[in-house]
Order: structure tokens, then sequence, then C-alpha cells
């Protein structure tokens, strides 16, 4: 499921900094392999709950995991909306502070992968100092929003600055998600939350 979500991530960017359209339309057969991994994964925790009856560092796993996999599924989410949008972006010429949404973007992919990555070796050190990386993303969106926001003499219609900021908005929340997921690898290691 995670490397679904990273393709889809993949995919979304290149439909938005590439203005690739076919990136954009592959996007949402993915989204709905991410959606039944979804679905599937929660009914196996729910079902290993009930059946099982786990305690301590079983529960403690199986819960996280239903929440990391609903962090995945929303960046799916996000993916696919940002793929939508590149579609109604592409009539329009580039905004000057693409370039500045593109290194955004690349930083919430790489949050994602590392996030993955400290899922896959259980790592609580790498998943908590995730968190640490989201500051950045959230200083581009302050800084991409205020260029946005206060532009001046705008020719022509606005739709192309609206979507710029549902852009650096999902963006953002991507970055969010993927930090998530390294607090829940943090706990389930540690079973401390931070």
């Amino acid at each position: 499921m995670g490397a679904l979500v990273e393709n889809s991530f993949r995919l979304c960017h290149q439909s938005l900094f590439a203005r690739n359209l076919e990136a954009a339309q592959q996007i949402a057969l993915l989204d709905k392999q991410i959606d039944r991994f979804y679905r599937q994964i929660e009914l196996d925790c729910a079902a290993l709950m009930t059946l099982q009856a786990p305690v301590a560092q079983d529960m403690r796993l199986l819960s996280a995991f239903m929440q990391l996999v609903r962090d995945l599924e929303r960046i799916g989410d996000y993916a696919k909306d940002l793929g939508e949008i590149a579609v109604k972006l592409f009539p329009y010429p580039p905004h000057p502070c693409l370039p500045e949404i593109e290194l955004m973007s690349r930083h919430a992919q790489a949050m994602l992968a590392a996030s993955l990555v400290a899922l896959a070796d259980l790592d609580g050190a790498a998943g908590q100092a995730i968190k640490e990386q989201d500051d950045a993303v959230d200083t581009a969106y302050e800084s991409v929003y205020q260029t946005l926001a206060y532009q001046r003499d705008i020719k022509g219609v606005v739709e192309p600055i609206l979507l710029l900021g549902l852009v650096i908005r999902h963006l953002e929340r991507m970055a969010d998600h993927a930090t998530n997921i390294g607090q829940r690898v943090g706990y389930i290691v540690t079973g401390h939350r931070e």
C-alpha cells in the first residue's frame, strides 16, 4: 500500500510540475487500489482485535496500523485531488511560484519515503525525526500562501491562484500525514506518544 501511495504522489508531482496529463489520469486507478488495501487492512486489524483478543504490544501495534493506513489512504486521496487540479491548471501559463511549490512537493515526498522506511525497519527514532522535517513544509506553505494571497494586478482570471492555494494546502496536509505515520512508528516501538 505504501508503494502505491508513493507512486501516486510521484504521478501527481509529474502532472503538476512536468504538466504530464497522462500521469494525472493514472492516479485515479492507483487510488482505487489504495482504497481497497485500506479497507482490507482495516478489516483484518478489526478481525484480529475481536477474534484474537490481543494485549499490550500487539494491541498497540494493531491500533497504530489502523490509524497509519488511514494516513496513507488520505495521502493517496490528496494525490488524486492534485492530479485533478493539474488538469485544471494545464491551460494556464505556469505561475512564478511553481518552483517553490515543486520544492515543497519534493520535501513532502521525501518525508513520506522516510516514514515508510521507518515503518519497514520499525525504527522509532527515524519515525520521530520526521516531525522536525515538517517545519520546512509549513514554512514553504506560509511563504507561498503570502505570495498568492497578496498578489496584485492580476490579469485575467483568478482560478489558477485559487487552484495553487489548494495545491499548497494539500501538500502541507500530505506532509502532516507523513509526520503522523512517523509518530505512529515511534508509538509502535516505544509505546509512548509524542
